[in-house]
């Protein structure tokens, strides 16, 4: 399966674990992460010619990331850091490689989709988090 299946579907997060030891590892703060955790954003993927936009939306905060596989390009994450981040396609998951030049740190999440899930899976600095988005009727 690859992505063309889930392009303009939308995933709510259903479940989330050890999101806020990942975010402490970032070195986000604790009113930050509080927000973080307290929200269910909703994710959708949309591609345009060779480019596809990912989109998350929650009251705390809405990202938007623009990308063509495997161009690296500036991202500013949900709690504000300025990484440089690089998507590459393999099949259905988003492979995306995040570093960040203020802390030196290398972020790895995978964004697996099936037709009614999301599974993302983060990890920095060996700590792993992992969200499950389901889909919405």
């Amino acid at each position: 399966m690859g992505l063309d299946s889930v392009l303009g579907k939308k995933f709510k997060l259903s479940k989330s674990e050890n999101f806020d030891d990942y975010l402490k590892a970032l070195g986000v703060g604790l009113v930050t992460r509080k927000m973080g955790n307290a929200v269910s954003p909703v994710v959708d993927l949309t591609k345009e010619g060779e480019e596809y936009t990912l989109s998350s939306s929650s009251t705390f905060k809405n990202v938007i990331l623009k990308f063509k596989p495997g161009v690296e390009f500036d991202q500013e994450t949900p709690d504000g850091r300025k990484v440089k981040a690089t998507i590459t396609v393999d099949g259905n998951t988003l492979h995306e490689i995040q570093k960040d030049p203020g802390s030196g740190k290398e972020t790895v999440i995978d964004r697996t989709f099936t037709d009614d899930e999301i599974k993302m899976v983060m990890s920095v600095e060996g700590i792993t988090a992992t969200r499950i988005y389901k889909i919405q009727a």
